[in-house]
């Protein structure tokens, strides 16, 4: 069996081919950074207009690098949400399109349920149940996975992701966008140390998140900083926001699997290939005796392969699309 999926909830332009193995045989992703990057974030219009632009010369793409045909093609899968919702209905109404005129089979699956089985593409997949924190640009979640279409959200972020949270710190210094792969990369220079931003706990028992007050006191060393005439040290700055962020992320997500009670953990989402990130909830999961499941960095940003992963368990559940059946912008997940 082959399964096309479409992903375009945001401002990536996605479609991959996967086999019922979950053996990826194309993946292609178009990205819109150079678009958006002279806005300093995703503006939602242009997004939905280039998504039109590239949705067919991506698929197209991905059949050609998989060698296969819409004759070879037996489930359509697309994000359904959550999301923009015009770059949403890009993707899913030509997946419903395609379906319908191919007589195929066709599943809606929800952005957040493809992160979190995005471990599954790894070549030593993780049993259920686990859990997984989900981190990215929209989300920063925990959940308890039980099986391909169960799961229960133990804390999410009452304020900012934290993907979005390293954006307006990277706009905050004129680093660009997108800010997580820079700051990662100027911290690696930098001291963690050297600045003692705050770590917001929420209560001991707390499995929730919240990063907007990080993101003010970030704001106010750099105010500070540059009132004083000295040069920015965007290293150090870098380094200990992002210290911030990752002890928070870590502590959390160990805290969840001890309550849950799992053996196994796992990470998605865009944040997930934060290399600092990865180390420390490696580190963090051995001292506990926990292993620890990483997908590979291109399929922790958005990416279709995922979104086949996830449909092919509706499938299997016999969660098909119905012709009227529109996109979310909000997760029922989350």
């Amino acid at each position: 069996m082959r399964i096309l999926a479409i992903e375009t909830s945001c401002d990536d332009t996605a479609a991959a081919v996967v086999d019922s193995d979950l053996r990826v045989l194309a993946s292609v992703v178009s990205s819109q950074n150079e678009i958006h990057a002279r806005f300093g974030g995703i503006v939602p219009e242009l997004a939905s207009r280039r998504h039109i632009e590239m949705i067919r010369p991506v698929v197209d793409q991905a059949l050609a690098e998989a060698a296969t045909s819409l004759d070879d093609i037996d489930l359509v899968a697309a994000t359904r949400g959550p999301g923009l919702v015009g770059s949403l209905l890009v993707g899913f109404t030509f997946a419903k399109a395609l379906a319908l005129v191919r007589g195929l089979p066709a599943v809606g699956v929800d952005h957040m349920a493809g992160h979190l089985l995005s471990c599954l593409l790894t070549e030593q997949p993780p049993d259920f149940p686990y859990t997984a924190l989900i981190v990215s640009g929209g989300n920063t979640a925990l959940f308890a996975v039980e099986d391909p279409l169960s799961c229960t959200r133990l804390g999410r972020t009452r304020d900012d992701a934290a993907g979005e949270a390293f954006d307006k710190v990277a706009k905050l210094l004129d680093l660009g966008y997108p800010g997580g792969p820079v700051i990662s990369r100027l911290a690696a220079a930098g001291d963690p140390a050297a600045i003692a931003f705050p770590r917001a706990r929420l209560g001991e028992d707390s499995l929730d998140f919240s990063f907007s007050g990080l993101k003010t006191s970030v704001a106010t060393a750099v105010d500070r900083l540059r009132r004083s005439g000295a040069p920015l040290p965007k290293a150090d700055l870098c380094a200990s926001f992002q210290e911030a962020v990752v002890e928070v992320l870590v502590d959390k997500t160990l805290s969840a699997a001890e309550r849950t009670g799992h053996r196994r953990v796992v990470l998605g989402g865009g944040v997930a290939a934060n290399p600092r990130l990865r180390a420390a909830l490696g580190e963090g999961a051995a001292e506990r005796g926990l292993e620890l499941f990483l997908p590979e960095p291109a399929y922790c940003t958005d990416n279709a392969a995922m979104i086949a992963v996830a449909g092919y368990h509706q499938f299997l559940a016999g969660r098909l699309l119905a012709a009227d059946d529109d996109a979310y912008s909000r997760s029922p997940l989350n």
